[in-house]
């Protein structure tokens, strides 16, 4: 695959993710608009992307055919951990952009640029440490 394809289809799995994030969220704060209803809806709508990101990357990014409940469970579980990781990117630089400049354009620009950093050293943990061996995009 080529560079530009692996780009687009990682991109393209990103907002396939996160649409999916927030349709489940919207779903969730349908049934109520309390600190309950919006811990669940941002719960479950982190479950929903993760899970869609997970299984698009696995087959169409890294080519992983593994299958069997403890592959997957080892390597969701490696995932999930390396987006721990890279949300600290993104929170980070929201956070340091809206502290320096205190506006909401700056936040989200902030949002963003951190955004982008960590999808590609999400990409670069999951190809080293989650999909190593398993004939990984470069």
């Amino acid at each position: 695959m080529t560079r530009a394809m692996l780009v687009a289809r990682y991109a393209a799995f990103a907002l396939v993710a996160t649409a999916a994030n927030l349709a489940v969220q919207r779903a969730v704060l349908g049934l109520g608009d309390d600190g309950v209803h919006f811990a669940a809806a941002v719960a479950a709508g982190t479950l929903a992307g993760l899970v869609i990101k997970y299984v698009l990357d696995k087959r169409w990014i890294f080519g992983d055919r593994e299958g069997g409940i403890a592959a997957h469970g080892a390597k969701f579980t490696a995932y999930s951990l390396m987006g721990l990781v890279t949300t600290v990117i993104f929170w980070g630089s929201e956070t340091a952009f809206w502290l320096i400049w205190q506006s909401e354009a700056m936040r989200e620009a902030g949002a963003l640029i951190g955004l982008g950093i960590g999808y590609v050293v999400k990409y670069r943990l999951d190809r080293r440490f989650v999909f190593a061996g398993a004939g990984a995009a470069s």
